[in-house]
């Protein structure tokens, strides 16, 4: 590590055990952790169906709770350790489950975008006004 991030480290350390110190200060400072890192959860929670980063999300918002939870700490470790399993099972599938998960990520990514009405306002913007495009949550 360089000397400049080694003292930034050693900066961030001092400053969190300085809060620390306090208690109210530490309470309130963990409690900040804790509504950040449940938010960037839910947030990857949420993009988990679509394709792109969904897990990465999650697992940086458990990373954001590890710093302060023991319990985040040993979830993350236990998450991380199953999606490794995970993926190490699905690169060694056949082609046809490949392309059965591609179809039902596909299908999940259609069918809520449809739902939440995005269908309906990509195509407004191109000039498609099928019927079909309208969410049925839509009033």
């Amino acid at each position: 590590m360089e000397t400049g991030q080694t003292e930034a480290k050693g900066r961030g350390h001092r400053l969190r055990e300085n809060i620390r110190a306090n208690s109210s200060l530490n309470l309130a400072y963990r409690i900040g952790v804790g509504a950040l890192g449940v938010v960037v959860v839910a947030v990857g929670i949420a993009l988990v169906p679509y394709p792109g980063p969904g897990w990465l999300i999650v697992f940086f918002g458990l990373a954001i709770l590890a710093t302060e939870f023991e319990w985040a700490h040993r979830l993350l470790k236990w998450a991380k350790a199953r999606y490794e399993a995970f993926e190490a099972w699905f690169k060694r599938s056949p082609l046809w489950v490949k392309l059965v998960s591609a179809i039902g990520v596909t299908a999940i990514t259609f069918l809520s975008l449809w739902l939440l009405g995005a269908l309906a306002l990509v195509g407004g913007w191109v000039g498609l006004d099928w019927p079909w495009l309208k969410s049925p949550l839509a009033g």
